[in-house]
C-alpha cells in the first residue's frame, strides 16, 4: 500500500471510533463536529470495504474487522506519537517526556524504585509510567516493544531485540516459619512434596525450564501475578515458593516466612532492559537506557543478590 495517498489523520479517527463506538462521542475526543466525524466514518468504510460499526438496536457494535483493527489502531497511534516527538538531542533537566516500561511487579519493586529517584533528581519533568507485563510477553514481542519504551525482563524468556544489561539476582525459596517439615535446609525431597505456591507468568520461564530438567514437577497450590504476594501465601501453610532474593530482602518483615537456599545451584537472574529497535537512535531514549544502565550498575555494586545462609526473614540475608 502507497502510504502518501493517505490521510493519516484518518488514524485518529479510526481509533476513536472504534474505541467510543459512538459518532459524536468520538468526535468530541478529537476535536471534530458531529457532521466531520461522520464523513470520517464514510472514507474509513469505504477504504476497507467494511462497516466497522453496525447498528444493533439503539447502539453501535464493532464489525469483525473492526475488533481486529482496535487493537492495531490503537498500536499505530502510539507509534505515530513516538516518531513525531523524537527530538535530536535530550537536555534532562529541562525536557518534559513521558517513559513507558513494561515490568513485573518485581522488577518495579527492586529496579524501578531506584530508577525513578534517580531520573526524578536529574530530570524533574521526566515522568515514568509502569505498566504490568502482558501473559502473552513472548507471542508477538515486536508488536509489544513498539507500544512501550522499554521492557525490564530477565534474560532466558525474548531474545532477538536490542538490550542493555542491568543487574544480576539469584533465586531463593521462602517457606513458613511454622513449616516443620523443612529442616534447616530445603531438600529436593521437599521440593517435589510439597505444595508451592508460583508465579503464573513466563518470567520465570528459566527457571522453570531448570526444575523440570531437574526432574521436579511442582505440585502447584496456588498461582499469582504477583511476585510480592508470594510471602504471604507461603506464610502459616506447607507451602514453598521462589522468589528473588533482592525482592526478599525488600518484603522483610511482611510475613512470617523464611528464606532458604535452593538446593541445587539455581540458574542467576539477569536482568535487563530490552527496547524496538526503532528507539535505538533516539536522544531521548538514550539518555534512558544510559540511566537505567547506571542505576542497575548501582544495585549490582550494592551486593543485594549475595549468598546467605538457611533459616532468616526476607532481608536477613
Amino acid at each position: 500500500m502507497n502510504l502518501s495517498g493517505l490521510d493519516l489523520n484518518l488514524v485518529l479517527s479510526l481509533r476513536a471510533l472504534l474505541e467510543e463506538r459512538n459518532v459524536t462521542r468520538a468526535g468530541q475526543r478529537i476535536g471534530l463536529s458531529q457532521p466531520a466525524m461522520s464523513a470520517a466514518l464514510a472514507r474509513l468504510r469505504r477504504h476497507f470495504d467494511d462497516e466497522l460499526l453496525s447498528r444493533v438496536g439503539g447502539q453501535y457494535e464493532l464489525t469483525a474487522l473492526g475488533h481486529a483493527l482496535l487493537d492495531r489502531t490503537a498500536t499505530a497511534c502510539d507509534l505515530l506519537e513516538r516518531v513525531f516527538s523524537s527530538r535530536a538531542d535530550f537536555v534532562p533537566d529541562k525536557e518534559e517526556r513521558e517513559f513507558t516500561l513494561l515490568a513485573s511487579d518485581y522488577a518495579v519493586a527492586v529496579f524501578g524504585a531506584e530508577l525513578v529517584r534517580t531520573v526524578h533528581a536529574e530530570a524533574p519533568g521526566v515522568r515514568l509510567h509502569f505498566r504490568r507485563l502482558p501473559t502473552d510477553v513472548t507471542e508477538d514481542t515486536a508488536t509489544l516493544l513498539s507500544t512501550a519504551d522499554g521492557l525490564l525482563l530477565p534474560h532466558g524468556v525474548i531474545s532477538g531485540f536490542p538490550t542493555v544489561e542491568l543487574y544480576a539476582d539469584r533465586w531463593a525459596f521462602l517457606v513458613a516459619e511454622t513449616n516443620d517439615a523443612v529442616g534447616d535446609r530445603l531438600t529436593m525431597d521437599d521440593m517435589a512434596q510439597l505444595p508451592w505456591v508460583i508465579y503464573q507468568r513466563t518470567y520465570d520461564a528459566p527457571a522453570a525450564r531448570q526444575l523440570s530438567m531437574l526432574g521436579i514437577e511442582p505440585r502447584v497450590q496456588v498461582s499469582v501475578d504477583s511476585f510480592q504476594t508470594l510471602p504471604y501465601l507461603v506464610a502459616g501453610t506447607r507451602r514453598i515458593a521462589l522468589i528473588q532474593r533482592r525482592l526478599a530482602g525488600l518484603l522483610s518483615g511482611v510475613a512470617a516466612v523464611r528464606v532458604m537456599e535452593p538446593p541445587y545451584e539455581a540458574v542467576p537472574v539477569q536482568m535487563a532492559l530490552w527496547w524496538h529497535p526503532g528507539h535505538t537512535h533516539d536522544a531521548a531514549h538514550i539518555w534512558l537506557r544510559e540511566t537505567a544502565a547506571r542505576v542497575g550498575a548501582e544495585l549490582t555494586a550494592s551486593k543485594g543478590g549475595q549468598r546467605s545462609g538457611g533459616r532468616r526473614h526476607p532481608g536477613q540475608g
